[in-house]
């Protein structure tokens, strides 16, 4: 069986859990086809580079599946036909990364970014008021 890198995009509207539930029908076609999913991963919505079908924003969904060509084709096959699917990729690789994706790594990394500058900001304004605080008194 060869290695496939697979991801789409869904429509900005759909809840979260819909596209999750888009995710796993697919898995299912996989699995329906002598195909398994190794690793799946949800991006989350971001902004797209350019509007598709009246869509800024979409749900992203990364797969790195195991199977064989009919399989991607059929799961390709139904993804031109659901309305909600506006975009899709599958690309042969050689082998799978290890660990999370570039993409997952580097939300991660502006995670942890944004959650030291909170609590570097809520250290900061607690000396700030104390400072007052102090002020107030010996006035």
């Amino acid at each position: 069986m060869s290695y496939y890198e697979c991801i789409f995009i869904a429509r900005q509207d759909l809840l979260q859990s819909q596209a999750d539930a888009l995710a796993e029908s697919y898995e299912k076609v996989l699995a329906e086809h002598k195909g398994k999913v190794v690793k799946k991963e949800y991006w989350g919505l971001r902004n797209l580079a350019y509007p598709i079908k009246k869509n800024k924003r979409g749900h992203y969904i990364f797969f790195n599946v195991e199977a064989p060509a009919e399989a991607i084709q059929e799961m390709e096959r139904q993804m031109r036909f659901n309305e909600d699917v506006i975009r899709y990729l599958s690309i042969k690789v050689n082998d799978f990364e290890k660990g999370p994706s570039a993409v997952l790594r580097n939300q991660e990394r502006e995670d942890n970014i944004r959650e030291k500058f909170a609590r570097d900001y809520a250290d900061r304004s607690e000396d700030i008021s104390e400072e007052m605080n102090e002020e107030n008194h010996a006035s």
